[in-house]
């Protein structure tokens, strides 16, 4: 099974960013040289909640509520019904989707079937790798199902070496608006590996460029040669991409510096993993074809698998590091639906028949900037679900009480379960604010300025001008309302 020092292998391999909330949401590139509030019950002062909105200087809206999280009641609103970009926020109401529909004992499997009978170490037909949409894959994992295999005598097939991505749609992003080399926006496929990326890395050497391309794990280094990088001579774009059976990138001389590394995307997860397991299986001395991809899944023995683990230890996960392919295999996975867009209205059905909340999902990490849901939506929304039990308390992450500087308070009494959300100039937080004693509430904070987000450029929304700080603003006002409440209303 995965464990999470494999998801942080995976995670933060070459990754450089300020907090672990939003790991998947920024990807490390080369650096190139050179409404009304309501009354609250304090007086006006430092810490009143419009003086504290508008020194954060953000423009666009900030919307928020705060209510009991026993009784649902109402304590504060600014603009509750006002629908703005959830981004990462959504993956809260994706776990409690996929509670729902898959349950809590609910595993994804990796399988390798063999469509005959094994004689003298050899399948007497074909040997297929099935995946299930599995999106913690990765690869130390599938080397020691290699391992397992070889140990048990096998030595090939007599037939071809086929592999089965259909579990799930096959998608070369989630999000179109974001560009092409950014590791968070994955591609989608019922076989995932290393979060769908591979590890590129450069080397200055007597004056000329090295680069390696592989799917490296903690104890397995497959090289890969399905993607390809090559360094050009040039100041920008920072990268080009180019997508046919080799996929194609370049990267810009001229932000490379002496060295270093970073992940990129790999768009056809699928070819990916079979040839991975392809070099994985050679090295164990089991000799196989190139892989072929078929539609349906063939009839046959399991002879080896993988498990991730149960759903609830995935999603908690995958709200820690906000991985964003993980909540898109997930969704789709409880929605059974051939698209995004379509499985992302259904989970507003969902969300609508279940809460009573009108949201508007277009996906189910958030990445995308077309979703819109409201403070008070969201709000009720987790007042009612832990009213219910319905498992998203227990896997919340407590992102800590934090001081006028955006810090971590260590040591604070008061537990906050939160699940914040980070797009270009969209920033949400959203959870419950537990004191050791008292009166446990559910907030729900979105600031956003969509239209400031939507005039960047597609390429330069990586690393917006402006963006960095205006996300710090975002998230220093989110701590102190959050504090504020604690000390009033807690």
């Amino acid at each position: 099974m995965i464990s999470r020092r494999m998801v942080l292998a995976g995670l933060l391999a070459g990754v450089a960013t300020p907090g672990l909330a939003e790991i998947m949401e920024s990807s490390p590139r080369p650096m190139a040289r050179g409404g009304k509030v309501a009354a609250a019950p304090a007086a006006r002062g430092p810490l009143d909640a419009s003086d504290l909105i508008a020194a954060a200087k953000l423009g666009g809206s900030v919307a928020y509520v705060l209510m009991d999280a026993r009784t649902g009641t109402l304590l504060e609103a600014r603009e509750p019904d006002l629908p703005l970009p959830p981004a990462s926020v959504a993956k809260a109401v994706t776990s409690l989707y996929a509670l729902e529909k898959l349950g809590a004992g609910y595993r994804f499997l990796t399988r390798v079937l063999a469509t005959g009978p094994v004689a003298g170490g050899m399948v007497q037909g074909d040997i297929v790798l099935a995946g299930g949409g599995d999106p913690t894959l990765q690869t130390d994992q599938l080397g020691d199902l290699v391992a397992r295999l070889a140990q048990s005598g096998l030595k090939g097939a007599t037939g071809r070496f086929l592999y089965w991505d259909g579990a799930l749609p096959r998608l070369d992003g989630i999000a179109p608006d974001q560009p092409d080399h950014v590791g968070y926006n994955a591609a989608v496929s019922g076989l995932c590996l290393n979060f769908n990326r591979v590890h590129f890395e450069w080397k200055r050497v007597s004056g000329d460029w090295q680069t390696t391309v592989d799917a490296r794990g903690e104890r397995f280094l497959p090289q890969v040669g399905m993607v390809r990088v090559a360094v050009a001579q040039r100041e920008a774009p920072l990268f080009t991409y180019g997508r046919g059976r080799v996929e194609e990138w370049t990267v810009a001389s001229g932000a490379l510096g002496k060295g270093g590394s970073r992940w990129l995307p790999v768009r056809d997860p699928g070819a990916y993993v079979a040839e991975v397991f392809r070099t994985l299986a050679r090295a164990q001395g089991i000799r196989l074809e190139p892989g072929e991809r078929v539609a349906s899944v063939p009839s046959g023995q399991e002879i080896g698998r993988v498990e991730s683990e149960p759903l609830p230890e995935v999603l908690r996960d995958m709200l820690r590091y906000s991985t964003n392919l993980t909540a898109e295999c997930v969704g789709l996975t409880a929605s059974g639906q051939a698209s995004l867009a379509v499985s992302g209205r259904a989970m507003s059905d969902w969300v609508r028949a279940t809460f009573g909340v009108d949201f508007d999902l277009h996906d189910h990490s958030g990445l995308g900037g077309a979703s819109r849901v409201t403070a008070a939506g969201m709000a009720k929304v987790l007042v009612q679900a832990g009213r219910e039990r319905r498992g998203l308390h227990e896997i919340l992450r407590d992102v800590g009480m934090k001081d006028d500087k955006g810090k971590v308070i260590e040591g604070h009494p008061v537990k906050v379960l939160a699940k914040s959300g980070t797009l270009n100039f969209v920033s949400g937080l959203a959870g419950h604010i537990v004191p050791p004693g008292g009166r446990e509430l559910v907030f729900a904070i979105f600031s956003g300025d969509p239209a400031r987000r939507d005039a960047v450029p597609v390429a330069l929304r990586e690393e917006p001008e402006g963006g960095k700080a205006w996300t710090g603003r975002a998230r220093r006002l989110q701590g102190q309302l959050v504090r504020r409440w604690a000390e009033l209303y807690a």
